[in-house]
């Protein structure tokens, strides 16, 4: 499309555009264009000293009348009228950005199309001074000059380039995620610092991004989804860290985008959070990057001056759809488990002490079957147990090590998820010395706590479960601190599970292995330990050399 000046009306409709402050805004612009222009292949050169940067794509290029208007206010080939507000498909759509950059800095742009002779243009304060004929490859080179040359004041207010450079980065990190088929790299003062290619593989990326992940950490799932309320599929791409392989120290790596850039949807965000809950360690956070590529008519682009946050459209089903697919990652299928596993995890595995406690291994064989069949998980058959701590139980692919404890405090602790059940005692139970704060928890908990004389309470009502130990003294107490109900969920699970040293028998770690596959997060505890180690068939081929040829193994040459 031709590049044109936008109607009067339709320039009162847009948002104003971000303000260029810095190299990170003049990179962002310039590189959104170049993706507009479905390059593949996009090098950023950035001259701190001189206060230059460059650009160079191989996208669609522009012509030579082209170029003379893309530096004018308001001009763009992305929109024409206000109907098609409602209906963006690019990255930019206002038509300010070269000119934006024209007024603080002097630009020199190179550009060709197909079929064409190349065209320069040098511009100095938003005029052009010379337009000639360049020999080119088909796309698009901008080089900007002395930035901010005519406002020193944001120059000295600039951030040191140390922090610059880190949000370019980041912007990159970001961009890559979204446009996959991309190939970037960065340069400073000529020197390499950053080259990323996926070659259309987000899951080849990542690592690149963040250098402590590993390809088998991550899972990837790719959805097509019709959309409600229009005849149009949408498409999700969910990428996740795995939750017994790694996470984050800090909540820095939810990113969320949508048609090809990442955006702020606290929405969204939301219901990631909720799906890792009770997955990972203590203030530890997940490694999670959404893509969503849906209907321009689904999204208000126009929300934000720098397009950073947007309006979503039925923003309840997608929720509901990102919930249900992070559940259906987590299962134990034969398609989300990876044959290439670290041994290392095996450090991972915590001993619990052993305590004597009634446990309830009882449940229907036939309906755990039906179940785990509907779900088409992966079929685990147990063998054995090692050290009365783990279960040894084979499937298709290798053996597992599952750490007893740990898996049927998973199960325990979605059971009172789904069914928190409060019965009355005959006899109560007498607590002394507790904290106000203490007797307000167990009263948040709905358990049923009188005074019963000076610093004693009866309790006449229990969590269920509790109901047979006999140690509910010292369950009270514990949950007493927790605070909220999740909190006493799990410390009861925890407590309620078998320990490791209790011997168990063949069909009874059958039963646990059959339920803690149909949970809903099987990777790790409600504390975030892992709770099964994998030794992979193709790692035990490895690592007993089978793949050896007899005579190399026979030392015959």
């Amino acid at each position: 499309m031709t590049i044109k000046k936008l109607p009067t009306n339709v320039i009162k409709l847009i948002a104003a555009g971000e303000v260029i402050d810095s190299f990170t805004a003049v990179v962002r612009e310039l590189v959104e264009n170049s993706l507009d222009a479905k390059a593949t292949r996009i090098v950023i050169c950035v001259y701190p000293e001189s206060w230059s940067l460059q650009v160079a794509d191989n996208g669609e290029g522009m012509g030579e009348n082209d170029l003379l208007m893309a530096i004018q206010p308001h001009t763009t080939s992305k929109i024409n009228s206000s109907d098609d507000l409602a209906k963006i498909n690019t990255l930019g759509f206002r038509g300010e950005a070269l000119h934006s950059i024209a007024q603080l800095a002097d630009l020199n742009i190179i550009s060709r199309v197909k079929d064409s002779c190349g065209w320069q243009i040098i511009t100095h304060q938003t005029e052009v001074i010379k337009s000639y004929p360049k020999a080119i490859a088909v796309g698009t080179i901008i080089n900007v000059t002395n930035l901010f040359g005519n406002i020193p004041l944001r120059r000295q207010l600039n951030p040191c380039f140390k922090k610059q450079l880190k949000s370019i980065q980041n912007l990159i990190f970001e961009l890559s995620l979204c446009h996959p088929l991309v190939t970037w790299q960065l340069l400073v003062d000529a020197r390499l610092i950053l080259s990323i290619s996926g070659n259309n593989n987000r899951k080849k990326i990542l690592p690149q991004i963040l250098k402590t992940v590993k390809y088998s950490d991550l899972e990837e799932k790719q959805i097509q989804i019709n959309t409600p309320r229009q005849n149009h599929i949408s498409e999700l791409n969910l990428l996740l860290g795995m939750p017994d392989k790694i996470s984050r120290p800090r909540a820095d790596w939810v990113k969320i985008g949508i048609n090809g850039r990442v955006v702020k949807c606290p929405e969204l965000e939301s219901a990631i959070y909720s799906s890792f809950h009770r997955t990972l360690q203590r203030d530890r956070y997940p490694l999670f990057f959404l893509h969503l590529q849906t209907s321009p008519q689904q999204i208000d682009w126009n929300r934000h001056p720098a397009k950073a946050e947007i309006y979503l459209d039925n923003i309840e089903f997608w929720q509901d759809t990102i919930k249900e697919n992070i559940e259906e990652i987590f299962k134990l299928t034969d398609h989300n488990i990876s044959t290439k596993f670290d041994n290392k995890r095996v450090e991972n595995i915590l001993k619990v002490a052993e305590n004597k406690a009634i446990y309830n291994l009882e449940s229907s064989s036939k309906e755990i079957v039906e179940s785990k069949n509907k779900l088409g998980l992966i079929n685990l058959q147990v063998i054995a147990q090692s050290r009365n701590t783990y279960i040894i139980a084979e499937h298709p692919e290798g053996i597992w090590l599952i750490e007893q404890h740990i898996a049927h405090e998973r199960i325990l602790y979605e059971q009172l998820k789904k069914s928190w059940e409060i019965v009355t005692i005959n006899n109560p139970i007498i607590l002394s010395k507790l904290s106000p704060k203490q007797v307000e928890n167990l009263a948040n908990l709905t358990l049923e706590i009188d005074c019963f004389g000076e610093d004693l309470w009866a309790i006449r009502s229990l969590p269920k479960m509790l109901l047979n130990r006999d140690d509910c003294s010292d369950a009270l107490i514990e949950i007493s601190w927790g605070g909220d109900l999740d909190t006493a969920q799990v410390a009861i699970a925890c407590r309620s599970a078998i320990r490791n040293g209790k011997k168990l028998t063949i069909k009874e770690m059958q039963t646990i292995v059959d339920e803690w596959k149909i949970t809903k997060n099987p990777q790790t505890c409600p504390h975030g330990r892992p709770i099964y180690l994998s030794l992979e068939e193709s790692s035990l081929y490895r690592f007993f050399r089978r793949h050896w040829v007899l005579g190399k193994s026979h030392g015959i040459t």
